[in-house]
């Protein structure tokens, strides 16, 4: 059987596939990891660990001479999303009721879960589609987004800037692995090889876990509005992340689409800032279930964009020179 070469048909397949795995695990026995508990729920239930033993990994294959590009591409995708995140924020709360539209296809539609569906990106998701279809340095880049996690950056967009609390150490408890895992890679040539060879081999087991989070029923829930919110989150967000991967951080777009995503960490941000700003509550539930069908859309589409971009701009670069050609140049 051919399973391997199959998934690989798949743009970003080793993590899509198991990632549709997990989410039918979550969906119709949202209890197996209890049930069977042990190594299984750890499998099942074991997204940051897993995460903190491949972050540290990624970690040893960075060059200590690539720091500039992974600085530069982690910078350039979080400034431009955060941005990006603000502009529709506005825009949405120009037109939008604080408490979100009531009725139709953008029911639930609301200034606070577009925001949390756009600022956040998918850190694992990102590093897992660029690890396949870009660079070590640029799957490296999601040290920086490291800072979207949690709260603060949507309540610094939303407007409510000093309600939440931003502790500079649980910042450096994220991208620590990472830096543990650099320096002994770049100490030490052999532990460098050692630790790469993990980083294709834990992206399935990133993604069945991250599956095991999402819940299938939310579709039926939101009807098409969580989709919609997920494609336009891909459009919004990518194209200007697209352009400025080309014009400032020096790629070809892949990094920018494969950044376009929802984490599924921003599902928890609307009920976290309704408590902190009451005036949030009657549009937290709604953006709640939005959010979490952006994130399973984003999750599902943006590995197939980013594989079918990364293909195109492949198949288009010129061909290099055949040997023969080169030594008569010569």
């Amino acid at each position: 059987m051919n399973i391997k070469k199959t998934i690989d048909k798949v743009p970003g397949g080793l993590m899509l596939v198991p990632l549709i795995l997990g989410a039918l695990c979550k969906t119709f026995y949202p209890e197996a990891g209890k049930y069977f508990g042990s190594f299984t729920n750890g499998l099942v239930s074991g997204t940051v660990p897993i995460l903190a033993v491949w972050f540290f990994c990624m970690g040893a294959t960075i060059d200590l001479r690539a720091t500039g590009t992974v600085l530069r591409k982690s910078g350039n995708l979080v400034i431009v999303k955060t941005l990006i995140a603000w502009a529709a924020t506005y825009a949405a709360a120009q037109f939008l009721p604080i408490e979100g539209v009531q009725a139709g296809l953008f029911a639930g539609f609301s200034a606070l879960a577009i925001c949390a569906a756009m600022d956040m990106t998918n850190g694992g998701l990102y590093a897992a589609v660029m690890q396949q279809y870009g660079t070590k340095e640029e799957a490296g880049a999601f040290v920086l987004m490291s800072i979207e996690s949690g709260p603060l950056v949507s309540m610094f967009i939303l407007g409510a800037a000093g309600v939440a609390t931003f502790e500079p150490h649980l910042f450096v408890g994220a991208v620590l692995p990472f830096l543990v895992g650099f320096l002994l890679g770049n100490l030490d040539k052999d532990l460098k090889d050692f630790f790469g060879k993990c980083v294709h081999t834990l992206i399935p087991f990133i993604g069945f876990a991250l599956g095991n989070g999402i819940d299938l029923h939310v579709i039926a829930q939101t009807g098409l509005g969580g989709i919609l919110l997920g494609v336009i989150v891909i459009i919004i967000t990518g194209i200007p992340l697209m352009l400025a991967d080309k014009l400032i951080g020096g790629g070809n777009g892949t990094a920018g689409l494969a950044a376009s995503s929802t984490a599924g960490a921003a599902v928890a941000n609307p009920m976290i800032i309704a408590e902190m700003v009451p005036a949030f509550k009657p549009a937290a539930a709604a953006a709640t279930s939005l959010v979490a069908a952006a994130c399973l859309t984003t999750a599902i589409l943006v590995p197939i964009l980013t594989g079918i971009w990364a293909k195109r701009v492949r198949s288009a670069a010129p061909a290099p020179l055949p040997v023969e050609k080169l030594q008569a140049a010569e």
